[in-house]
């Protein structure tokens, strides 16, 4: 018959497991990009929720499960994680549980917001590591990995 062990032994494991899903890093693409063992777990699900989606098309307005638009493409990836996101690509940045991190601090699951020239974000998608995103980029295109195509971003973590 098994039994658990003491909290004591569940505690070590737990935080054996962290730290071992932390010092493991994410491979994307030939690089490595270590992430925080907060982001290891939802932002692997998140990309890999994400990676299920390539190849479905563009529609505004959409969040799913067929077609999406960009806050709908993300909304659908968290839901699916059990994590709350209005369907608006600026409301999401502002979104409680929404943490916003220095571009320096992203990893593989955050969400990158593209601004306009004038600063108001204007775009979704989702980081998958090596300067690359899925994202649901436009109308007549479909849900795809891409490389970035600016540096015009904010970055924000969903707890």
């Amino acid at each position: 018959m098994f039994t658990s062990p003491p909290a004591p032994a569940r505690s070590r494991r737990k935080r054996l497991i962290a730290a071992v899903l932390t010092a493991t890093a994410l491979t994307a693409g030939g690089l490595v990009t270590a992430a925080p063992a907060d982001a290891a777990t939802v932002g692997q699900k998140a990309v890999a929720e994400a990676k299920r989606h390539t190849g479905k098309p563009y529609q505004y307005g959409a969040a799913g499960p067929s077609r999406f638009d960009c806050s709908g493409y993300t909304l659908y990836v968290f839901k699916r994680l059990g994590r709350s996101l209005p369907h608006n690509a600026a409301q999401q940045y502002g979104a409680r549980g929404v943490r916003k991190l220095a571009k320096s601090q992203k990893a593989v699951g955050d969400l990158l917001f593209m601004k306009n020239s004038g600063g108001r974000i204007t775009h979704v998608g989702i980081y998958a590591g090596s300067n690359r995103w899925y994202v649901a980029p436009k109308a007549g295109d479909k849900v795809k990995l891409q490389t970035l195509y600016s540096s015009n971003y904010l970055v924000g973590r969903v707890a």
